[in-house]
């Protein structure tokens, strides 16, 4: 069975909600990740045989958000599309569906990743269809509804990332000292033009003038300190240590790759820029889901046959500070090897597309320093967790 290499990974900037972003629809912003990769690949968007593609608040979006990021980056009608969503795990599925199709033979070139606008995320009025005949009724937001509540419980991810941290002894202050690392190390990677490979900048018109060139993450902050992050209150449960410093925001952003068959690779003379060695996913109950990324990496690297000393880099999603610590601390990894250019509660986590995001940004992180093996790990609502290793050589 062929395995698969991975062409080029580009992704946008990532936005802080209604910030500069605010304005361009996810299916844009995958366009525009697609095109990126297409370009960076060098391959032509009528040569790509499927697009898959995350995706999570879908609602007001129109039908299939894939289809129309295939189209906004100028890939023909007859290439096919799927749209995935796994909760914040859609984009990094994609790429392991797409990496399934290659090695189950059904085609050779794929697009895959993840977008999402949570700027543009609308309010629903359920019960409206039918009218109201009396009294008050409630106004929804899809971000909350469909993106941050747990389905089973209604209960919201951040009182399962605070639940967590008290079970796994993971404190206020590590979770706050995590924050302020991420923040750090997403500054310097910025300063130090870490970003600039894998970004692809976004133009945003405006009602007056020129449009508005967006080419860096909005979200780290350099001014941020321990002393101000100690400072926030608790957002979910006063007795709980998540705030508003040590998770990250709502976001919008999107990730693209361009997958091909080995095989092909090798025919068509092509250097490729990593190779898939393996990935899976893990299902648990729906309130420990924030330690599915550690559990999720042990499983993988079982699969694989490798041990975690053999891991160069790790990137593992901060959907809150204590997944990143809790993740670390199952697996047994050594931090310094963890999110080495900052991670979401610093670069933001634009939910459908933050699976393929930190991907793009592992094979970026490993190419910097020469090559080398990597894994990204990330949770998901209703407990599940997905990881995928990657070798740039």
């Amino acid at each position: 069975m062929t395995r698969t290499v991975i062409l080029s990974a580009a992704r946008t900037p990532v936005g802080k909600f209604g910030g500069a972003l605010k304005d361009v629809k996810a299916t844009e912003l995958g366009g525009i990740a697609i095109g990126a990769a297409l370009e960076r690949a060098n391959v032509a968007a009528s040569d790509i045989e499927e697009v898959v593609f995350g995706a999570v608040i879908q609602g007001g979006q129109g039908q299939i958000p894939s289809r129309q990021a295939a189209r906004e980056a100028g890939i023909p009608w007859e290439t096919r599309t799927e749209t995935v969503n796994k909760v914040c795990a859609s984009g990094l599925r994609a790429v392991t569906l797409a990496d399934q199709i290659i090695r189950t033979g059904d085609h050779s070139l794929l697009v895959a990743g993840g977008m999402e606008s949570m700027s543009n995320s609308p309010y629903i009025l359920r019960g409206a269809r039918w009218g109201y005949r009396m009294g008050h009724n409630e106004v929804v937001d899809l971000n909350v509804a469909d993106g941050l509540t747990c389905s089973f419980t209604g209960i919201h991810m951040g009182v399962y990332g605070g639940d967590v941290a008290k079970e796994d002894g993971i404190s206020r202050e590590m979770q706050d000292e995590w924050a302020y690392r991420s923040h750090m190390r997403a500054t310097a990677a910025q300063k130090e033009g870490r970003f600039e490979e894998e970004i692809v900048p976004v133009s945003v018109p405006q009602r007056k003038g020129e449009p508005v060139v967006v080419a860096y993450d909005e979200a780290p902050r350099k001014d941020t300190t321990l002393e101000k992050l100690a400072k926030l209150k608790p957002v979910f449960d006063k007795d709980a240590a998540v705030t508003a410093g040590n998770a990250p925001g709502l976001n919008d952003g999107a990730a693209a790759l361009v997958l091909m068959s080995e095989e092909r690779a090798k025919a068509e003379g092509r250097k490729p820029l990593a190779t898939i060695l393996g990935h899976t996913a893990i299902a648990v109950e729906a309130k420990d889901f924030p330690r599915t990324p550690g559990y999720a990496i042990n499983e993988l690297l079982k699969k694989t046959g490798k041990k975690v000393e053999d891991i160069d880099l790790f990137e593992i999603n901060e959907a809150f500070a204590a997944v990143a610590i809790a993740s670390a601390n199952i697996a047994g990894i050594d931090p310094e090897k963890i999110n080495v250019n900052g991670g979401a509660v610093a670069m933001g986590h634009p939910i459908g597309a933050s699976g393929a995001r930190i991907i793009v940004t592992l094979i970026h992180a490993l190419k910097q320093r020469g090559g080398g093996i990597g894994i990204a790990s990330i949770c998901s609502g209703g407990g599940q967790g997905d990881a995928i290793m990657i070798e740039v050589q």
